[in-house]
């Protein structure tokens, strides 16, 4: 298999604000097309701003086939990259914490967080794999990352990487104690699936909340071969398979 270029960045988060984080989309969008990525990876409900309000993600939760998801999906530009980008879903049943892989500006698939830590989201059951260029690869969502069993259930599928949309911004007490264990439980599902391991992050400060960037790709062996520095913006660039 040959291997392809993956790209996890790592953003500061955007509230109520899908026209904006389209238009950074846009401009990632062709700075991947322009070197060569072929997936790319953003964070945990970045596209409408992460929450742990039950009133507030009622409010923000889009459906995959409703307008305002459809009219996100028209302004992304048309270029040859798989995009996972982590969003607040609503479903019939109610609201999930998932991430879509959007493909020629469709989505191909989702991802609904298996393991939720917020009361409001409902649990995902489904652990889907998708296949880019001969890779087959799997999203996992930031607090899936402590759950060895959520990593193994797409290696057993055949996964080769792991895919984690992250959104560390925490009081900064936790984000402090989080900045490491976060990357230190990415290379313990590395190390033991023995897949690649992406993870994209946000960064930055919102009100009192304070994530320093967790943002980094893994080797099989548990190695960081590419990690975005804490407390800027960037992408961690790396070639797999």
């Amino acid at each position: 298999m040959q291997k392809i270029r993956i790209a996890a960045f790592q953003r500061r988060p955007l509230y109520d604000d899908v026209a904006g984080v389209a238009r950074q989309l846009r401009d990632d969008l062709a700075w991947c097309a322009r070197h060569g990525v072929a997936i790319a990876i953003f964070p945990e409900c970045f596209l409408q701003g992460y929450t742990t309000e039950r009133d507030t993600i009622a409010r923000r939760a889009m459906a995959v086939d409703g307008p305002p998801f459809s009219a996100f999906l028209a302004a992304l530009p048309p270029v040859p990259t798989d995009v996972i980008v982590g969003f607040i879903e609503q479903r019939a049943d109610g609201c999930y914490n998932s991430a879509a892989l959007i493909r020629d500006g469709k989505v191909a698939g989702v991802y609904a967080k298996n393991h939720p830590n917020e009361h409001a989201f409902l649990a995902g059951s489904a652990a889907p794999v998708f296949q880019r260029s001969g890779l087959h690869f799997g999203i996992n969502i930031c607090f899936d990352a402590n759950f060895p069993d959520s990593a193994m259930r797409l290696r057993e599928q055949g996964a080769q990487l792991i895919c984690y949309p992250l959104n560390n911004m925490l009081e900064p007490a936790t984000a402090d104690r989080w900045r490491h264990k976060s990357v230190d439980n990415l290379r313990a599902r590395a190390i033991e699936t023995g897949c690649w391991v992406a993870a994209s992050d946000v960064v930055g400060t919102a009100g009192d909340k304070l994530s320093h960037g967790c943002t980094c790709i893994v080797n099989p062996d548990g190695i960081v071969v590419a990690r975005v520095a804490e407390g800027t913006e960037g992408a961690a660039v790396a070639d797999v398979g």
